[in-house]
């Protein structure tokens, strides 16, 4: 068996392995209904054991891909990560989840899906604020609605007293 088809089943398995681990921690969470704060968990447990089961599948016919002879052969000639960009989103999470509980979900889900949008789009591309901005604000009333309607579960509101 050649390299790259077992580098393809190990991802696989450790995809299937955590699936069946998160599986495990699911169903050990207290069940109120049909509908409740374990549904998430179970259908992500889920959808990842089906992803490891696909990635098996697909990882016993694989082969080796071919080789691109126009690919540069110098590894140093590929494009250097970009730290800031991590360092920013790193940033950008810490003040998510310390402005959280005082100023509300909505509102910060709002600011930090915009400054991450901003943060994330190339620097030869011009910013786009407004649908930036729209995006941010049905995205953030989406769930905000989808948490406390459907799930009947209360996210922080701040200082909005929703």
């Amino acid at each position: 068996m050649d390299t790259y088809k077992r580098k393809e089943l190990l991802v696989g398995a450790l995809m299937l392995g955590a699936g069946l681990f998160y599986l495990f921690l699911t169903i050990n969470l207290p069940r109120k209904g049909f509908i409740d704060a374990s549904t998430v968990p179970y259908v992500l447990s889920v959808g990842l054991c089906l992803l490891g089961a696909l990635q098996l599948l697909t990882a016993t016919k694989a082969t080796q891909p071919p080789v691109d002879p126009d690919a540069d052969a110098d590894p140093s000639a590929a494009t250097p990560p970009d730290y800031p960009t991590v360092f920013k989103t790193l940033g950008l999470i810490a003040v998510y989840v310390a402005l959280l509980q005082k100023v509300g979900f909505p509102i910060m889900t709002v600011l930090y899906l915009y400054a991450q949008f901003i943060v994330i789009t190339p620097r030869e591309q011009k910013i786009n604020h407004i649908t930036y901005i729209v995006i941010a604000v049905i995205t953030s009333a989406l769930i905000f609605f989808t948490f406390r309607q459907g799930f009947d579960l209360m996210l922080p509101t701040g200082f909005l007293k929703i």
